[in-house]
């Protein structure tokens, strides 16, 4: 609506200076509403990375430790194979040998979720690895590729199973540690989004 008179003119400005009062009241409260935002996306990330640290891998020897018996099968089964880089260690859905050790070099896991492919993250000296595969259907659930040169300890399955068969705890201790590495996974899938929430929070803010 146009206005015409001096005196409609005096009104708009009253009008004006109110609607302009009560959109920086609005504002005040957009900022705080951010601010509070920041906090509580900054006090779930803390508390994630609380979590992270409560399912941390536990050491090695602590996973495999088993009285001599079990542990002298694991040895006397066990063969330590190196690799060159770029080369395939196991695929996705292959048949699953048994349980992987990294003792040197650096490799890397991908796998195909839905038609896309996905970096899951390197795997380094001293991590085990596939547990899921070894404990479960027996089918690897990504591919293992060495980005450096290096060597990895197996532990061939028929070795673990008689294992498990003189000594069950050594199967509940790894379905644990099968347990923590999920929780590892879901907790960092989480802690990326809470980043890229944070970001787009700070973008929305005022220059």
């Amino acid at each position: 609506m146009k206005y015409g008179s001096s005196h409609v003119r005096s009104t708009k400005d009253a009008h004006q200076g109110k609607a302009g009062r009560r959109v920086a009241g609005a504002t005040l409260r957009g900022t705080g509403h951010r601010a509070e935002t920041k906090g509580d996306v900054t006090m779930q990330a803390e508390a994630r990375s609380g979590l992270l640290v409560a399912v941390a891998a536990h050491p090695l020897a602590e996973l495999l430790e088993c009285p001599p018996e079990a542990g002298n099968l694991l040895n006397g089964s066990a063969q330590c194979i190196e690799f060159d880089a770029g080369e395939v260690v196991f695929r996705q859905q292959g048949e699953c040998k048994g349980l992987y050790v990294v003792v040197s070099g650096s490799f890397v896991r991908k796998a195909e979720r839905l038609k896309t492919r996905l970096t899951l993250g390197p795997a380094r000296t001293g991590d085990l690895v596939e547990l899921a595969a070894a404990l479960g259907d027996g089918h690897h659930t990504y591919t293992l590729t060495a980005q450096t040169p290096g060597s990895l300890l197996l532990l061939p399955i028929e070795g673990l199973n008689q294992a498990f068969e003189r000594y069950p705890p050594l199967r509940m201790r790894l379905l644990e540690e099968l347990a923590r590495e999920v929780s590892r996974a879901y907790i960092s899938c989480c802690l990326n989004r809470t980043v890229n929430l944070r970001r787009q929070v700070s973008g929305t803010e005022p220059a």
